[in-house]
């Protein structure tokens, strides 16, 4: 009985705080009575708010579509990667999977918003095109290059051609950081610490991936001189992938993954488990790139966003099929594990370039390249004795580089009309992605001398869920 009333004692405690809260948040009677007259003749003396009509509705609308499609992809990455580990480090992976997210989204909000879009937000891609070098510095002057709060939001709010809330965009946004941030907790998988990785997750989404992203997208020297990748293949991917590449390097493999310098497979649990996570990305995908338009009304808006969806299926389903076809002959078998990474690669390589390629024909080859890379990248890690449990790396890493750089190889519009070249897109693409793997293999040196990377040899045979979460995936708590 007294544990009964202890509990609902403080129940009716939160409830009279919650309470006091919502009232202290609104305005008396009294003094709503008091300043009826002032508050009237307020209302009459401003000026109506603009009603940006139902084009706007509609663009919002899509783009929080688009938004949350990206945000199911984390269920996606958390499928993926825990299906390719052991289930004794199931819950681990959904644990890092999850405060990726919510980490992601406080850190983008409060300072990784105002580094990677300091200037122009309405027109980042292009807010120094024509303008004289006074003008510039004008522009530089009055938006500052570091703007903490979550208010880098207000400069786009005020802007009188808007066509989306700025809550809306932010939230797109947001999602593609926190992308950023979940690819690596694949290749770190099962010998992390969580509080290691806690710090990786918060200094990538508020730091490593904003500064580099305006670099591209938020106006900064990449854009400028003509790079060019649309939704993220090196923004995004390359990140992640070079990230989690840093990672696995610095962490060393899981005990029993090679033994007297030959290689022992440690298959992954549950096959179904990840392709279904495969089948929630790409599903997730159709708002990453053809999302990425930011623009819904017309018909060229519209013409476009369908352009991004079929070059996105096209590279897909062909990165699938010829990784599949090349794992049966190489291996002697079709390998599912090496299908499904080719159906991620065919995807992240078609992301920078999804609505360029006016050929459809030039989408189909990226799959195959793609599907080529993640085999070689696969290969290779297990050579040099890189334990990488899901791919990230050749996913990820090598296909991001791959779609940036196929701009300034396959026929395509920024290619023809000269926007941009082969050497551009080859600065653009090397400078993120070793940006971001620097910074990476740095942070996670650090954390190594500190004792913070890697867990301890006892505490990795028993698995990640006993000894970081007292939990188990399969069987509920343990003693």
């Amino acid at each position: 009985m007294t544990n009964l009333w202890s509990h609902r004692g403080w129940l009716a405690l939160m409830l009279a705080v919650v309470t006091t809260l919502a009232v202290a948040g609104l305005p008396s009677t009294s003094y709503a009575q008091e300043e009826e007259e002032v508050l009237t003749e307020e209302v009459v003396e401003e000026a109506p708010a603009e009603d940006l009509g139902i084009g706007y509705a509609l663009d919002n609308i899509m783009l929080f579509i688009c938004a949350a499609l990206v945000f199911i992809m984390q269920a996606g990455f958390a499928m993926v990667e825990a299906g390719f580990n052991s289930s004794k480090n199931a819950v681990n992976i959904l644990f890092k999977n999850s405060m990726d997210i919510c980490v992601g989204v406080l850190l983008f909000f409060a300072i990784g918003f105002g580094i990677m879009y300091p200037y122009s937000y309405t027109k980042f891609t292009d807010q120094f095109e024509g303008k004289t070098d006074e003008e510039i510095d004008a522009i530089k002057a009055e938006h500052k290059y570091l703007e903490f709060g979550g208010f880098g939001l207000k400069d786009y709010a005020a802007a009188s051609d808007r066509t989306f809330s700025p809550e809306t965009d932010w939230f797109f946004q947001a999602m593609f950081a926190a992308t950023a941030a979940t690819i690596v907790s694949g290749a770190v998988a099962g010998r992390m610490k969580v509080g290691g990785y806690l710090i990786y997750s918060a200094l990538i989404t508020g730091l490593v991936y904003p500064i580099s992203g305006f670099w591209k997208w938020g106006g900064g020297w990449l854009a400028q001189m003509g790079f060019q990748d649309f939704a993220g293949s090196a923004v995004v991917h390359g990140v992640g992938g070079f990230a989690g590449l840093a990672g696995a390097i610095l962490l060393g493999p899981r005990i029993g993954r090679y033994v007297n310098g030959k290689s022992v497979p440690m298959p992954g649990h549950s096959l179904p488990i990840a392709c279904l996570g495969v089948f929630i990305l790409w599903f997730g995908w159709y708002g990453f790139n053809p999302g990425s338009m930011l623009a819904f009304q017309g018909t060229e808006a519209i013409d476009g966003t369908m352009h991004c969806a079929m070059t996105t299926t096209l590279a897909a389903g062909a990165g699938g099929l010829v990784a599949t076809l090349l794992s049966w002959v190489l291996f002697g078998k079709p390998d599912l594990s090496m299908g499904l990474n080719g159906i991620l690669g065919g995807l992240v390589g078609i992301t920078a370039c999804c609505d360029c390629m006016s050929n459809v024909q030039a989408a189909a080859i990226i799959g195959p390249v793609a599907a080529c890379l993640v085999i070689a990248g696969i290969m290779l890690l297990d050579k040099l004795q890189i334990d990488d449990p899901v791919g990230a790396f050749p996913v990820h890493g090598l296909c991001g580089v791959w779609g940036c750089l196929a701009i300034g190889i396959l026929p395509n519009g920024y290619l023809e009309d000269g926007t941009t070249s082969f050497a551009t897109q080859a600065i653009g693409t090397f400078s993120i992605v070793g940006w971001s793997f620097a910074c990476m293999l740095a942070l996670f040196s650090v954390l190594k001398v500190l004792g913070l990377l890697r867990v301890g040899a006892h505490e990795e045979q028993q698995g990640l869920d006993i000894s970081e979460h007292g939990m188990q995936a399969y069987g509920g708590a343990t003693a």
